[in-house]
Order: structure tokens, then sequence, then C-alpha cells
């Protein structure tokens, strides 16, 4: 059973990632197997954005609480 993006770490979804991109460079997938694992990298990917972004402002806020 595969996992869904929120419930892997970053480094998770960007491993799941690079093996989809593999797996499409290779021309390993059929049609109908592309199309999921298209919809499948959509969604990770934007799971990772939403990590790098959430990273980023408590970063932000950690180095504005050492400012001060």
């Amino acid at each position: 059973m595969k996992k869904k993006a929120e419930a892997q770490s970053y480094e998770e979804a960007m491993a799941n990632l690079q093996q989809i991109l593999k797996q499409v460079e290779r021309n390993e997938l059929g049609i109908d197997q592309l199309a999921d694992k298209l919809k499948q990298a959509k969604s990770l990917i934007e799971y990772c954005k939403e990590k790098l972004y959430s990273t980023d402002q408590e970063i932000q806020k950690i180095l504005e609480s050492t400012e001060k």
C-alpha cells in the first residue's frame, strides 16, 4: 500500500518523485499507469512545496526571535 504524501517526510516524498521520474524517463509505464503516476507526482510536488514554505516560515520566526 502506498503512503499518502502527507504521511511522508520531505525526503521520502522527494525519493518517490525521483522514482516516478526514472520510470517516466525509461518508458516503464503504460498509459494508464502514467496518468496515475503523474497525479501522484503532482500531489507529492504540492506537499514538498508546502513543506518548504512552512519550514521557511518557521526558520524566519526563529531568526526574528533571536534578533530581539
